[in-house]
């Protein structure tokens, strides 16, 4: 059987060890604080970057994709250990320059098997796909098989995040001043949806406990195949997962958490709650 190997990048926000430990590769993404430019995951871990986010006076952190160098040389590396193919599985193409920067490193490795899978998503929705296709490795599916299945059931995925404020989304150009200006003013706690690799305002509930509640009912509207709980810090985070799990049917044991890190942090900002999902067909 070919040996195939899955890379992912730090916008997965899959914790370094997790991934070390499931044999999954992951491109460190750029962060910069004002001067100060790390590798996400490798110069600054997710509890680094929150402690620096949070700081008084601190500056709006910046975030880039990595060079197709930096990918390339993740690649080489796994090729290297005896991997006869790569599945490589990144962030939405219209939420970062990740993809960009895989192809041009698939390109300069003509004679190496890479495929190039598109979330479609952000965060635990790629590592979402990167455990799904292990489990059809084990199924004694190609590559190439396995690269079509998860881009088609890409469309399946869904984010859905509870937000305090949108003004990150803002700052980190995602969304319009307009956009921000209207939930500030109406203190709403937005619901933000990623679909299709699009960032939509789901809802805006006035309180706390409403966009939390109504997070819920969003995550839970289908029945789920996989799902994904993550948080930025967010002090009710355990109340919101227990309940969540209980609403989804599934045993706890199969729900991932994660705490959203430095790629997709600065766009969420802290005291968020959501879940990355992948509905059945």
């Amino acid at each position: 059987m070919a040996r195939i190997v899955f890379v992912t990048d730090s916008a997965s926000d899959l914790d370094p060890a997790a991934a070390q430990a499931a044999g999954i590769g992951v491109v460190p993404l750029v962060v910069t604080f004002g001067a100060d430019t790390y590798r996400a995951g490798v110069d600054l871990s997710t509890a680094e970057f929150w402690e620096r986010m949070t700081a008084p006076d601190a500056p709006f952190p910046k975030t880039a994709a990595s060079s197709p160098g930096e990918f390339k040389a993740v690649y080489d590396g796994i090729f290297a250990e005896g991997a006869d193919a790569i599945i490589s599985v990144h962030v939405a193409g219209t939420l970062s320059g990740s993809i960009k920067s895989a192809e041009i490193a698939k390109s300069m490795l003509p004679d190496r098997e890479i495929h190039i899978v598109d979330s479609q998503g952000a965060s635990m929705a790629e590592a979402i796909l990167c455990f799904m296709g292990q489990e059809l490795v084990d199924k004694g599916m190609t590559a190439a098989e396995i690269a079509d299945t998860l881009s088609d059931r890409a469309s399946d995925l869904r984010m859905y995040v509870s937000l305090e404020t949108l003004e990150y989304l803002k700052k980190g150009g995602r969304i319009s001043g307009t956009q921000a200006v209207i939930g500030t003013l109406l203190s709403v706690k937005p619901i933000i949806a990623v679909e299709a690799g699009k960032v939509e305002t789901a809802d805006k509930p006035r309180t706390r406990s409403k966009s939390r509640e109504r997070c819920m009912e969003l995550i839970t509207a289908r029945p789920i195949e996989r799902l994904a709980l993550l948080h930025t810090m967010a002090p009710d985070f355990e109340e919101f997962r227990a309940e969540v799990i209980r609403r989804s049917g599934l045993a706890a044991e199969d729900v991932v958490t994660a705490t959203v890190g430095p790629s997709v942090g600065p766009h969420l900002g802290p005291g968020c709650v959501g879940a990355a999902v992948l509905y059945k067909r």
